[in-house]
């Protein structure tokens, strides 16, 4: 008679025999699995100390005030620094020059996270939940990459000093469109007839030691027609004199003076013209042919007022008249390119040599 081993190793689950046990070698595998993670540990390589305690390498506890990090941190400073360190000091017994930097380094790093409240509080909480590991490296790296300066600061400073190049840039502008001013017939007779009204251009016999030169004569005169045209002649327009309100800075600070001044003369605009249906007076009527001519304020006021003038005769605030006068100009136009010998020479040279058709005379 077989045996009952040799028997139910034949006959598995016949009556008489205990039950098998599978193999559970999912079990292994999870667990092989879970013995390869990472430790949940809050001393991480990378971050802050490393795997050492910021706290114990500065020799202090954590309910440790910023004092007592300080002072430690000097102690510790003038025993590793590298211009201090001597091998064979007490305490640095052991020690080489390269140890000791790394020390003095690691030392530093401690200080760096402990001194600042919001570096620490983000330690202190690394240490205390150890299982938010990626957390940790997103909290630090932000940190770390964070520029140290107020963004607002940053932002204030470019506005100053883009305003301050915008002023002095548009100041010499300024300066260069007199120097070209005081050339123009138009503004230098003007200039010289004042002037000549105010007596500044009266030449009175000189004798001795007081007498001027001619050239010292001319430029006086110069200077006196330079210094009406700023001040006593009316320029607008691209010629118009730098004001302190028009740069960048100003502009913003005085922004909401200015939405509400908007707001309010639109609203006055609506209720006018649109409600009330009043006539445009002559300021309301350039100022609508302004926006159809799609023009700046300065831009407008540098045309001349015998041509504007001729825009409130032909109605243009109107926009059926200014599409007219509008394609008006445009056939004026092609006609005077058309008509114009520089341009008949221009289209002749394109069609004959063109840029792309050099010709050399040694050819």
């Amino acid at each position: 008679m077989a045996a009952p081993t040799e028997r139910c190793r034949r006959g598995r689950g016949s009556a008489g025999c205990p039950p098998t046990t599978r193999p559970r070698w999912w079990l292994a595998l999870l667990l092989f699995s879970a013995s390869s993670l990472p430790a949940a540990t809050a001393l991480v390589d990378g971050l802050y100390c490393g795997a050492e305690v910021c706290y114990d390498v500065l020799g202090v506890s954590r309910e440790a005030v910023k004092l007592d990090i300080a002072r430690a941190y000097r102690q510790l400073a003038r025993r590793y620094h590298p211009d201090r360190f001597r091998p064979g000091d007490p305490g640095s017994e052991g020690e080489t020059r390269e140890s000791a930097h790394r020390k003095f380094l690691l030392i530093a790093t401690a200080y760096e996270t402990l001194k600042d409240e919001d570096t620490r509080r983000d330690y202190d909480y690394m240490l205390d939940h150890p299982e938010e590991y990626y957390q940790h490296y997103y909290t630090y790296y932000r940190r770390q990459l964070t520029p140290k300066v107020d963004v607002r600061i940053v932002i204030l400073v470019t506005i100053c000093a883009i305003s301050i190049f915008q002023y002095y840039s548009w100041h010499s502008s300024y300066n260069e469109a007199i120097s070209y001013l005081v050339t123009v017939p138009k503004y230098r007779i003007q200039a010289t007839e004042i002037a000549k009204q105010q007596g500044l251009l009266s030449r009175t016999k000189e004798k001795g030691k007081n007498r001027r030169s001619k050239e010292e004569i001319r430029e006086q005169e110069e200077e006196v027609i330079r210094d009406i045209i700023k001040n006593k002649i009316d320029i607008k327009g691209g010629y118009q004199k730098p004001n302190l309100s028009d740069i960048l800075l100003i502009q913003i600070v005085l922004s909401p003076y200015y939405l509400t001044q908007y707001v309010s003369w639109y609203a006055s605009w609506f209720y006018r013209f649109t409600f009330c249906r009043e006539e445009y007076g002559e300021e309301d009527k350039f100022y609508i042919i302004r926006r159809n001519m799609k023009m700046s304020q300065s831009q407008f006021d540098g045309i001349d007022e015998d041509t504007r003038r001729s825009f409130l005769e032909k109605r243009l605030w109107i926009k059926e008249n200014y599409e007219l006068h509008r394609k008006e100009q445009e056939e004026e136009m092609k006609v005077k390119m058309a008509t114009d010998p520089r341009m008949k020479r221009y289209r002749r040279w394109m069609k004959n040599e063109g840029p792309g058709r050099l010709t050399f005379a040694d050819d």
